[in-house]
């Protein structure tokens, strides 16, 4: 596995005051971008405003596709300002987001996040959750910035035990919300609920997703990168001393991310959340089996030709988001690993847990890794979906609750990883 050459962090204990009216240079380059998304300029985007970061995270395809999804950009109202970050209301065509973005000292664009309204309606007032402090924290590696959330329990004297969440596939960010329709705040909820019962937390953005940063392009980008940043945040927890042990906790994708990275590492405990216990070439494929036959076909010829360690240049335009040529690289490091294997690893206390009504991994996925590992704790809880909230198993009514973010989480999930972690030693 590869590891970042040189690291160094900062916490970033107080946030910047928010200042009164936009700043005279984002409102310019807001204005450039409400101009070359609307004519339909992507290329001008990508050239013209991207920074190098965000040429290396988006490309011009991509923003187009953006376009085609949301329909014009009709209003951006400027909310509030935190250095180098400005908050809009962006009003498309089909919908209102909350707009992030984020600018360098060139005014070139370094960051852009898109996410639902009600999400960030929800998210502010988790933020102003009693039970914890909230603070940003900055983790500077080799190829860029690693940006997060710690979160630490009010009125505890003493170190505190301390989870590392780390995000599921997707362009999910550091609450558990995604620009393609997930707003649920799923790891905010569980940053909260773990500071109600006297537990630290570090949520954060993966690369080239909300406000973490990289030079690495998406068509460099691999599985272990991935491994990497997570091992780097574990030893940035590890030597802090305000925590007496750090748990590993990967949701979904996150799961063999954080299997990866708590092997010979300073981790007292890993916490698996609807984890896979296939490699990623069967769950995709077995994803696959929904969708028109020609489809799995084509999906299913990428697959093999991945397996003998060749691309495919020509990609049929539904498989282009999930297997663009750009991606395959990633695809191909991401199947070389194996859950079974990798939690075979560790040599630490394990928790699995896993949902009845989940539409994306199912028990059968925590069976196996039960199995693998045979003294690892099984949680299986009725009626929780992916999102790990309560779902019916209606496909359609599950997937409404990934677009609720006052939906909480299910109690038996609160109460079974707070009780896993207050019994390790």
């Amino acid at each position: 596995m590869r590891r970042p050459f040189a690291l160094f962090f900062s916490l970033l204990l107080a946030s910047a005051a928010f200042a009164q009216t936009e700043p005279a240079n984002y409102a310019a380059v807001m204005g450039k971008f409400k101009l070359f998304f609307n004519g339909n300029k992507p290329d001008s985007i990508y050239n013209k405003l991207f920074g190098p970061e965000m040429q290396a995270g988006l490309k011009p395809e991509q923003v187009a596709q953006l376009k085609t999804q949301l329909g014009t950009l009709n209003q951006t109202t400027f909310v509030s300002f935190t250095e180098p970050t400005a908050i809009y209301k962006a009003a498309f065509q089909n919908g209102e987001l909350m707009l992030s973005l984020s600018l360098n000292k060139s005014n070139k664009m370094i960051g852009l996040g898109l996410t639902p309204a009600q999400a960030q309606t929800a998210a502010k007032a988790a933020a102003d959750d009693p039970n914890i402090v909230e603070s940003p924290v900055s983790l500077k590696v080799f190829t860029g910035n690693i940006s997060g959330t710690l979160a630490l329990p009010k009125n505890v004297n003493g170190k505190v035990p301390v989870v590392l969440i780390i995000a599921g596939s997707g362009p999910t960010d550091r609450d558990g919300n995604s620009t393609l329709g997930v707003s649920g705040n799923t790891y905010k909820m569980m940053a909260s609920a773990l500071g109600k019962n006297g537990i630290a937390s570090l949520r954060y953005d993966k690369r080239m997703i909300g406000q973490s940063t990289t030079t690495t392009k998406e068509k460099d980008l691999r599985f272990e990168d991935y491994a990497d940043d997570a091992i780097a945040l574990v030893g940035m927890l590890s030597s802090d001393a305000r925590f007496s042990k750090v748990i590993v906790m990967g949701h979904s994708e996150g799961s063999l991310v954080g299997m990866m990275a708590s092997a010979d590492q300073p981790v007292a405990a890993f916490i698996s959340l609807s984890g896979a216990g296939d490699r990623a070439d069967k769950i995709l494929t077995d994803q696959m089996k929904s969708k028109p036959d020609f489809v799995q076909e084509a999906f299913k010829t990428i697959m093999d030709s991945l397996k003998r360690g060749k691309f495919t240049d020509r990609v049929d335009p539904s498989l282009y988001a999930l297997a663009r040529p750009s991606v395959q690289p990633y695809l191909l490091s991401w199947m070389m690993h194996d859950p079974i294997r990798e939690i075979k690893k560790l040599k630490i206390p394990v928790l699995i847990v896993q949902g009845t009504t989940d539409i994306q991994i199912g028990v059968a996925d925590a069976e196996k890794l039960k199995k693998a590992k045979s003294d690892a704790t099984l949680l299986i809880i009725p009626g929780m979906n992916h999102v790990l909230k309560e779902a019916p198993a209606d496909r359609e009514k599950n997937i409404e609750t990934y677009k609720d973010p006052n939906l909480p989480l299910k109690p038996e999930l609160v109460t079974g990883v707070v009780g896993f972690i207050n019994k390790l030693k």
